[in-house]
């Protein structure tokens, strides 16, 4: 199995809060609702058999870019992946006030 990034532009149906969203290759989330779905064991890859969704539970910062941490609600799998800035900028800061870390 590669661990190298298979760039994939798909666009999606949120299954938490059923927003449509328009993939660019680099979208691992929604953009309204901040929730994902546990689809890769690598980036872009499509390769793990969870399918659970991926819970918004924290942000991470430190680096000079935004992280959002997901836990998966099936398997327990934890993520972490770059917000986007089109992501809800409210949505980001409650979850900031929730839990930030720093890397």
């Amino acid at each position: 199995m590669s661990s190298t990034f298979k760039r994939r532009i798909e666009d999606f149906i949120c299954e938490r809060c059923g927003e449509k969203v328009t993939g660019n290759g680099y979208t691992n989330h929604c953009p309204v609702c901040l929730w994902g779905k546990h689809v890769d064991m690598h980036p872009g890859d499509r390769a793990n058999t969870c399918r659970g969704m991926m819970e918004p539970v924290g942000v991470l910062g430190g680096t000079g870019k935004w992280r959002i941490a997901h836990h998966c609600t099936r398997c327990g799998g934890e993520r972490r992946v770059n917000a986007a800035p089109e992501d809800d900028f409210k949505k980001l800061l409650a979850l900031a006030g929730r839990e930030t870390k720093t890397e």
